[in-house]
C-alpha cells in the first residue's frame, strides 16, 4: 500500500511540475518578446532568436531540477503524507521558477540599461559660465 502512495505522489509531482514549467515558459516567451525587441533596438529576428534560446534553457534547467528532485527519500503511507510530500516538492519547484524569473528580469534590465546608456545623446553643453570669487 505504501508503494502505491509513493507512485501516485511521484506521478502527481511530475504532472504538476511539468505543467507549471510549461505555463511559466509560455508566459515568459509571450510577454518577454516585446521587452527583447526593445533591448535589441527593434531587431525582431534577434529578439525572437534570443527569446527562443532563453525558453529552451529555462526548460532544461527547470525540468532537470524537477527530475533530480523526484526522489522522496522516505515512505509515504497515507493520503495525508502524500499531499504533504507533493506540496513540499511543488513548493520547491515554484521557488526555483520564481528565482529563475527574477534572475532573467535582472539580466534583461542590466542589458537594457547598458543599451540605453550607449545610445543616449551626449549631455548638453553649458550655455553660460558662473564666476566664482575666491
Amino acid at each position: 500500500m505504501s508503494t502505491d502512495f509513493v507512485v501516485v505522489t511521484y506521478c502527481l509531482y511530475l504532472a504538476v511540475s511539468i505543467c507549471l514549467t510549461i505555463w511559466v515558459a509560455r508566459t515568459l516567451h509571450r510577454n518577454g518578446r516585446l521587452f527583447l525587441v526593445d533591448v535589441f533596438h527593434g531587431n525582431e529576428a534577434l529578439a525572437d532568436s534570443v527569446n527562443h534560446l532563453l525558453v529552451v534553457g529555462f526548460y532544461l534547467i527547470n525540468l532537470g531540477y524537477v527530475t533530480l528532485a523526484l526522489k522522496l527519500g522516505y515512505d509515504v503511507t497515507s493520503a495525508r503524507a502524500s499531499i504533504e510530500a507533493l506540496s513540499q516538492k511543488v513548493g520547491y519547484v515554484l521557488l526555483v521558477l520564481g528565482v529563475m524569473h527574477f534572475f532573467n528580469l535582472y539580466v534583461f534590465s542590466r542589458i537594457r540599461r547598458r543599451t540605453v546608456l550607449e545610445t543616449a545623446p551626449p549631455p548638453v553643453a553649458p550655455d553660460a559660465c558662473v564666476m566664482v570669487s575666491r
